[in-house]
Formats: C-alpha cells, structure tokens, sequence
C-alpha cells in the first residue's frame, strides 16, 4: 500500500470512529516502508524505537544518497552521515538549506523545530585527531533533541586538562568519551563521575592500534563500573545510546524527535 492510501483510510476509520486515536498510533508504529527500488526505507521508526531513519553514506552512491535524503526529508529532518564530499555537493546542490559538516562527514536538513531537552550530554575527547567521530556524535545528539558539546582534548597524556573540567562532565546527563591509541581516557573518566558513559574507540594511533582494536578492547576490558562500548569510530551509535538515555530521564522515550514541533 502506497503511503497515501495507507493515511487516507487510517485517518478516515479515526474521524468516523471505528478506530480510537491510540489504535491509529498503534498502526502507525508498523506502517509500511518506503520502497526505493535500492533502499526500503523505514519513515516510521521514530514512532517506534524514538529515534528516525539516519543515513549511512559509506558504500553508496551520490545519486541513491539522494534520492534517500529528498525521500526522507518528506517525512522528518534528516541526518545522514559518512558522507563522500561528492556525495554532499549533489545534496547540496538540490537541498540547498541542508547543511555539511565536512570534518564529521554529515549532512543535514531540518525543516521540523526540534525540542530540545533539558540538560545536556557532554562528548570528551582524548586528543584532536578524536574530533571526527566527536563531532559526528555532537551532530546526531542535536539533531535527535539533545543538546550536546564537546570538550576536546583532555586525554590521559596532560591529565590535568581533564581535572580542570570536572564541574562541567559532572553537569551532564551522560558522557561520550572518545579515545584512540590504548583508550584509557574511558577507564580514568568512568573512576570520577557517576553518569553513564559510552565509550568510542578510534581508529587514531600508531601501528600497534591495530586500527583501533586496542582501544576497543582496552574499553572493554575497563574496571571502571557503568562504561558502556561501541564499535570502533561509531560517535552516531554513542550518540543514539545516550539520546535513549536523555529520553528516558525525560520521559519521552517514545517521542519522534524528527517531527516534533
């Protein structure tokens, strides 16, 4: 069923009654995707899980990158991300008012106001070379309705540059702590503060990082109690755990962050 006749009979059974407007929730948490062809795109999943369809540009097209952000951005804002340069000027080019973040390989397009939750997530870095998958994480926290900035680097290497910022990570909701080379920056961090914290190993380090292997595993082997993982340069996975986090301590964990106006 095409999305139009899909909303037409459902809005119809609501204003005559033979349907209640929670029941046209419920069947709007499994409305159909969109079929592209290349893609089956998921317009709903916001209803679903609080969090929308985001693009993931590595391994496409410019011109399927696209057709997907001008398809998505019928239905809520959009955030795609891993972005070829070439990919983003075509973009661009046809969504002039989207915006690139060349250093987080992002674009994005809202159209929707989005609501911006109180209080704020705090994304730290090891060093500067972090600074892609940070703000690739700032970006998405944004975007989903949670305010979020980074404080960049503050690594195990000077220690002190993070003590001196203690007030402000203990002032956040959660904490994204992005770190390459052996990753201890999670460890050291999870040992001073009591919200939780997803960690983000990169790829950034000398040969025996292994590409970012050590970090995540030196992550994963941390004694330090509440410190949650991810994959490896994954600042839009870290940034979805902790907007779900947000969300439920603001009661929304269910909201569509795209749509809201």
């Amino acid at each position: 069923m095409d999305s139009t006749a899909f909303f037409s009979r459902l809005l119809l059974e609501v204003q005559s009654g033979s349907l209640t407007v929670d029941e046209g929730v419920q069947r709007l948490r499994a409305f159909p995707t969109l079929e592209l062809g290349h893609s089956a795109l998921d317009v709903h999943r916001a209803l679903r899980t609080g969090i929308p369809e985001v693009i993931y540009g590595a391994g496409k097209t410019p011109e399927q990158i696209l057709e997907i952000f001008t398809r998505l951005a019928e239905v809520h804002n959009v955030l795609a991300t891993r972005v070829t340069p070439e990919a983003a000027d075509l973009v661009l080019t046809s969504h002039p008012d989207a915006e690139h973040d060349p250093l987080a390989r992002t674009v994005t397009w809202s159209s929707h106001p989005v609501t911006m939750r109180p209080g704020e997530i705090i994304i730290i870095t090891a060093g500067t070379s972090d600074l892609p998958v940070a703000r690739e994480a700032m970006i998405t926290c944004n975007m989903l309705g949670s305010p979020a900035r980074i404080i960049s680097d503050v690594g195990v290497a000077g220690i002190h540059r993070l003590l001196q910022r203690l007030d402000d990570l203990k002032s956040a909701v959660a904490l994204i702590v992005v770190a390459g080379m052996e990753g201890a920056l999670a460890s050291v961090v999870g040992g001073l503060v009591p919200q939780p914290i997803i960690a983000v190993p990169t790829s950034v380090g000398y040969g025996a990082n292994l590409g970012g292997l050590s970090a995540l595993l030196g992550m994963l082997t941390s004694c330090a109690s509440g410190v949650t993982v991810v994959n490896i340069d994954n600042g839009f996975g870290a940034a979805c755990a902790a907007v779900k986090i947000h969300q439920t301590l603001d009661g929304r964990a269910m909201d569509t962050p795209g749509n809201r106006s």
